[in-house]
């Protein structure tokens, strides 16, 4: 057992954790594939580098796509599954979708970004995602739109979905788990973000949604960084964006945080006061060390290690995690790096109450939490209910049937569950627009 092991629970939230040079490849695999569906197999084979081009001709390259698409039909859409670097080389797996069926490829890009290496995967029995019931596209429209944050040089690329025919409509902005995370917030064969804006949409609600800043550009998080820099800023200004939309109502402005976004709800609160008010789904209210422990606790106890060597690894694991909670500023070099974050990151959180923020917010709070999730547990519902519980501005609910991304199981279950498509609940949704439109 390992301690990088148990302690990556918390931070599942990541479909790949990529660079601009990964970013550039997926974009180009996005291209390339376009080229193909429209013919273009000159400009198509111009991407691909003077080794790969002495493998394949350019009439090996059209003979393979007439055949592909004489099986698979015609070209849908191009998905990013997952990414990686080796040594100069950006390798990307895709999943691309047909009329027919769906085929994954890999693709690997030099430093020079021409292909070195294009190859069909074979099939793969995991499913893939699919759209709730309640996407009604003829309901709502989905527009391309940048959070540019002060501070930050580099703008995120988000969604606004927006309500047809509605004007005046509530606006929602969503706040990413712990990790890297596109704007979906995909997980395996899951899109919570997705599923919520599909929702809110058929409810006469917008929302926007974007990608957050570690997973697009990693390289500005070295040294001494906190939660403002990876969440808050971004935060902040993907409400100042929602304010200015043409239709939105300003004065109905709300922010959705899941698990780590959750937790950090109130906090962003404080920062923005006129915010309507707050949905914290599957929200940590304590410590998020504590958190983490329990998470390890649990994954110790799956394993059904009854060793020796076992149980003393993990309870020096959380006798490691439980000194963290001690830390302070000036008790440690803040860029010095403990479970894979600088100091700087657990003291900020260490310095953050969210249960105590959130008791002196005037503004609209609902809490919801799933009874099956194995990632923030019944404790944190339950401090919840208990700081909150009596407060005339607070609404809670607990799901009993729900996971940890608020979709529907019948069982508590493991991180294997994130690989079967599942979406987050109607009900939960359907709750939260009838609150949102309260008043």
């Amino acid at each position: 057992m390992k301690k990088a092991i148990l302690f990556a629970l918390f931070f599942l939230f990541t479909s790949s954790v990529f660079s601009q040079g990964i970013l550039k490849s997926f974009n180009r695999s996005q291209s390339f594939f376009a080229l193909l569906e429209q013919e273009k197999f000159d400009e198509a084979y111009a991407g691909f580098d003077a080794a790969f081009q002495a493998k394949m001709s350019k009439d090996e390259l059209k003979k393979f796509w007439y055949g592909l698409s004489a099986q698979l039909g015609v070209l849908v859409d191009v998905n990013l599954l997952s990414s990686r670097m080796e040594g100069d080389v950006s390798v990307v797996t895709v999943e691309v979708k047909f009329d027919k069926d769906v085929q994954n490829f890999l693709l690997a890009y030099n430093k020079e970004e021409k292909m070195a290496g294009f190859f069909l995967l074979p099939k793969q029995k995991t499913k893939i995602y699919s759209k709730p019931v309640y996407a009604d596209t003829t309901l709502y429209k989905e527009t391309e739109v940048y959070v540019k944050t002060p501070g930050h040089k580099n703008n995120l690329v988000g969604v606004l979905t927006a309500p047809k025919n509605a004007s005046n409509y509530p606006i929602v902005v969503f706040i990413h788990g712990s990790g890297p995370s596109d704007m979906d917030e995909t997980i395996g064969a899951n899109r919570p973000f997705k599923d919520l804006a599909a929702g809110l949409a058929y409810n006469g609600i917008g929302s926007i949604r974007y990608v957050k800043r570690t997973m697009i550009y990693p390289e500005e998080f070295s040294g001494a960084i906190t939660v403002k820099g990876e969440v808050l800023d971004d935060a902040v200004a993907a409400i100042s964006l929602a304010k200015s939309i043409p239709g939105a109502d300003k004065q109905k402005v709300f922010v959705l945080g899941h698990s780590l976004g959750g937790m950090l709800a109130p906090r962003i609160a404080t920062l923005i006061p006129d915010l309507s008010g707050l949905v914290l789904l599957a929200a940590p209210a304590r410590n998020l060390i504590d958190v983490i422990i329990d998470q390890n606790a649990d994954a110790y106890t799956l394993s059904k290690d009854t060793t020796a060597a076992g149980k003393s690894q993990m309870a020096t694991l959380t006798s490691d995690l439980q000194k963290m909670k001690s830390l302070k500023p000036g008790s440690i070099k803040p860029d010095s790096v403990l479970f894979g974050l600088p100091a700087s990151y657990w003291i900020d959180l260490n310095q953050y109450d969210q249960l105590a923020t959130a008791k002196k917010l005037k503004q609209r709070i609902f809490v919801g939490q799933g009874g099956y999730d194995f990632q923030v547990s019944i404790k944190d519902y339950n401090l919840w209910t208990e700081g909150l519980g009596k407060k005339k501005n607070a609404t809670l609910k607990l799901y009993p049937a729900l996971n940890h991304l608020m979709t529907p199981q019948t069982e508590r279950g493991t991180v294997k569950q994130y690989d079967v498509p599942s979406n987050v609940s109607a009900d939960l949704i359907n709750d939260i627009s009838a609150w949102i439109k309260m008043n």
